[in-house]
C-alpha cells in the first residue's frame, strides 16, 4: 500500500504538492488589537501642494509578525519602482489607486515592498492585481514612503472583478 502511494505521489503535479498561500486583505497587514483609526493622527494641509498631509503615530510602523515568513496572495494596485526591457520588475503594493503618487501614502503597515523575476507588462500598471509569495515583515525606507513589508513575488495576474 505505501509502495503504491509513494508511486502515485510521484506522478502527482508539483503545485499540488506545494503549500497553498493563505488568502489575505489589507487589514491583516496591521497587527491584532491596533484599530486603524488609531494609526492616522490629526494631520496638516500642504497648501502649497494642497493635499492633506496624515500625521502618523507609532502604530503605524507595527507589524503583523505573525505573517512574517507566511505563503500569501493578496489584491492591491502596483506603484513601479524599477523595470527592465519587459517592464516591472520592484514595486510598491499599495491599497488603492494612486496611493503614494497623487496623495501622501498610507502608512508603513499598509505597503508592501514586492520584488519579481518576471516582469509585470508596464501596460497593465493601473490594473489591480492579486500578488502571490512569501511576505517578510521588513521595515524600510524609499523616497516614496516608508514600508512595512517585502515580497519576493512568485506569481502576479490580473485581479477580476
Amino acid at each position: 500500500m505505501t509502495l503504491a502511494f509513494l508511486s502515485l505521489s510521484a506522478l502527482a503535479p508539483s503545485r499540488l504538492l506545494a503549500a497553498s498561500p493563505r488568502e489575505i486583505t489589507w487589514d491583516d497587514l496591521i497587527p491584532p488589537g491596533v484599530p486603524y483609526s488609531e494609526i492616522i493622527g490629526q494631520g496638516e494641509i500642504d497648501e502649497l501642494n494642497d493635499t492633506w498631509v496624515p500625521l502618523f503615530d507609532e502604530n503605524a510602523t507595527k507589524l503583523n509578525d505573525a505573517l512574517n515568513g507566511t505563503l500569501i496572495r493578496m489584491p492591491g494596485y502596483i506603484i513601479p519602482l524599477e523595470f527592465s526591457g519587459d517592464g516591472v520588475t520592484e514595486f510598491i503594493l499599495v491599497p488603492y489607486v494612486g496611493a503614494c503618487i497623487h496623495v501622501p501614502p498610507p502608512p508603513a503597515n499598509q505597503l508592501v515592498l514586492v520584488r519579481t523575476e518576471k516582469a509585470w507588462p508596464s501596460n497593465q500598471l493601473w490594473e489591480a492585481v492579486w500578488v502571490t509569495g512569501t511576505l517578510r515583515t521588513e521595515l524600510l525606507s524609499t523616497d516614496l514612503a516608508q514600508i512595512g513589508y517585502t515580497l519576493r513575488s512568485e506569481e502576479i495576474e490580473v485581479y477580476e472583478w
